[in-house]
């Protein structure tokens, strides 16, 4: 083992020298044939296409951009959150994790009420009671079954990263300075992202007890993180804070495979996440109630489109309300949902022209029978994997567990708190979503491949709360109806409605024709800042990749 470690570091020294001695450079477009890797940060996609090179595979690529965004990314990236990882294989395989946060077994149902049975302001949002039983390295120790090299090699650029420091940029930095007083509150033990005097760009954060977490992880695998040391150390410093995560949750854990959400759009099969991620079957339902609609002769942006996405946004988001929770605990009316007559009548009731409505309740009645991380890989077989994790707000509940070096998650405020009070995005829940021990949260998490001639055509995903399915929906039609290319598709302004509040919100860059015919139709619209960060590779047929990073944020691209 010793020797294995020490090959692995040697390999990766190059790296980490330019690392964390330079002022690394972000790309925002790549182009190549081999392979490609977009994510949230210029160290992760470059970590993530050096395995590519040294002979890995997507799924190789795939841990070590995730570990590597742990410690590069701290407002998203993490080992204390949860997320979702689907992949296609060359062999025309499919893979969908589940490794969502759960609910630890003492939470309950009112545990965010106080005594007149109201939710108490920022309980499920800050401070380590908002936590949830973290899923991330479950979810990576799932994915290794399908990589080619040991994890000693995947993750030991993590760990060189944490160890040794990696240069801050004046953004990172002034994100730790906003936060350091939230920072000091929730936390008793000095944390590695609270300096004093304060950050400044081309400061170096390093993170030894981040470090020593990893390598038990790289030692021990599942075990150095959920049981021995690390999980001692976890459940020892939840609990002196207010906390509720016990060593019993953590061994218990257990990322979960599932089957794939799949289904056709067109000439193109999307592949995405089922429950209890909301995201592909929201998915689906949007794409169905517009496959009809015509959406490329009317054309990008033009108010005929906007209005039949905006419909079907609407309406989605009613179900998602009522109907969606995790299906290991509660009955979730998949197929009645994502039938397609049950999706047509849905939008029967459009009228061309007129903007709709949203009432309460606004689901439809089948018949039985915005901080998270997200990044795309794929490799020169057409081997491609999508991977969306989080914490819930920007940098968790703020809550440092000091013994392991990691923020923990605050995915306690995706369950519904109370019926009828929307979370920390707005969006509303019903009892199928309700807390309950073991249970994962609702999630909008949309890791999305789209195939075609069923070869891997667009893999994507984002950041962004509710707007993640939104965004996702429209990066699909912006490439498979409006033939955009794979820059404008990310980049060209977003929009998005959730069904309450009944508002279209539209980034501020967006064109304002198509904004004054919607508010004559009777849309009210509502401008507001940068909507998602999407990560998108295109591959055509003939084998050419092309990889963007969205230009909302730091995010990079990298191919060759």
């Amino acid at each position: 083992m010793i020797k294995k470690i020490l090959i692995a570091v040697c390999l990766w020294v190059p790296f980490l020298t330019q690392c964390s001695s330079a002022t690394y450079q972000i790309t925002k477009n790549a182009a190549g044939r081999k392979g490609a890797v977009v994510s949230a940060h210029a160290l992760a996609s470059q970590a993530g296409l050096e395995i590519l090179k040294q002979g890995g595979n997507a799924m190789d690529a795939a841990i070590t951009t995730q570990f590597v965004l742990a410690v590069v990314h701290p407002s998203a990236g993490n080992l204390g959150g949860g997320g979702y990882t689907i992949a296609h294989f060359k062999d025309g395989k499919t893979l969908a994790i589940d490794y969502r946060e759960t609910a630890p077994a003492k939470a309950h149902r009112d545990m965010y009420l106080d005594s007149l049975g109201m939710p108490i302001k920022n309980l499920s949002l800050r401070g380590a009671l908002a936590g949830g039983v973290p899923g991330s390295v479950a979810g990576i120790i799932q994915c290794l079954p399908y990589a080619r090299f040991p994890l000693a090699k995947l993750i030991t650029p993590a760990i060189l990263l944490a160890e040794k420091g990696f240069i801050l940029t004046d953004g990172e930095a002034k994100a730790f300075n906003r936060l350091s007083e939230e920072f000091l509150k929730y936390n008793r033990q000095p944390v590695a992202f609270v300096k004093d005097g304060g950050w400044k760009a081309g400061d170096k954060l390093i993170q030894p007890a981040l470090a020593l977490t990893l390598k038990r992880i790289r030692s021990q695998g599942f075990k150095g993180f959920y049981e021995g040391e690390t999980a001692r150390g976890i459940a020892a410093d939840v609990s002196r804070a207010g906390g509720i995560i016990s060593e019993e949750d953590l061994k218990n854990y257990q990322a979960v495979v599932k089957p794939i959400m799949r289904f056709n759009y067109k000439d193109v099969e999307v592949l995405s996440m089922p429950l209890s991620s909301s995201g592909g079957i929201m998915l689906k339902q949007m794409l169905t109630m517009v496959a009809n609609a015509d959406l490329g002769k009317s054309g990008f942006h033009s108010p005929e489109a906007m209005q039949w996405m905006i419909e079907a946004e609407r309406r989605s988001f009613a179900d998602r309300a009522f109907y969606l929770g995790d299906d290991a605990q509660v009955h979730v009316p998949v197929t009645s949902i994502t039938n397609a007559q049950y999706l047509k009548n849905r939008v029967a009731d459009v009228i061309p022209g007129v903007a709709g409505k949203s009432v309460n309740p606004g689901h439809g009645i089948p018949k039985e029978s915005e901080q998270t991380t997200h990044f795309s890989v794929i490799d020169k077989d057409g081997n491609a994997v999508s991977v969306t994790t989080t914490l819930n707000d920007g940098y968790g509940s703020r809550f440092v567990v000091s013994s392991a070096g990691f923020i923990l998650n605050d995915e306690m405020d995706d369950f519904s708190i109370k019926e009828g009070f929307p979370n920390m995005y707005g969006a509303l829940g019903n009892a199928a979503n309700a807390i309950a021990p073991g249970k994962r949260m609702l999630s909008s998490m949309t890791p999305t491949i789209v195939l075609k001639n069923n070869q891997p055509y667009l893999v994507t995903g984002t950041p962004g709360g509710t707007t993640i399915p939104t965004s996702v929906f429209q990066t699909i039609l912006n490439v498979v109806e409006f033939n955009l290319s794979a820059n404008d598709a990310v980049n060209l302004p977003k929009f998005h409605h959730q069904w309450l509040p009944d508002v279209v919100y539209v980034e501020r860059t967006m064109d304002s024709l198509p904004i004054q015919k919607l508010k004559k139709m009777g849309y009210v619209i509502t401008p507001r800042e940068s909507i998602g960060r999407t990560e998108l590779i295109v591959r055509d047929g003939k084998g050419n990749i092309t990889a963007v990073a969205d230009k909302r944020g730091a995010d990079d691209a990298r191919a060759y």
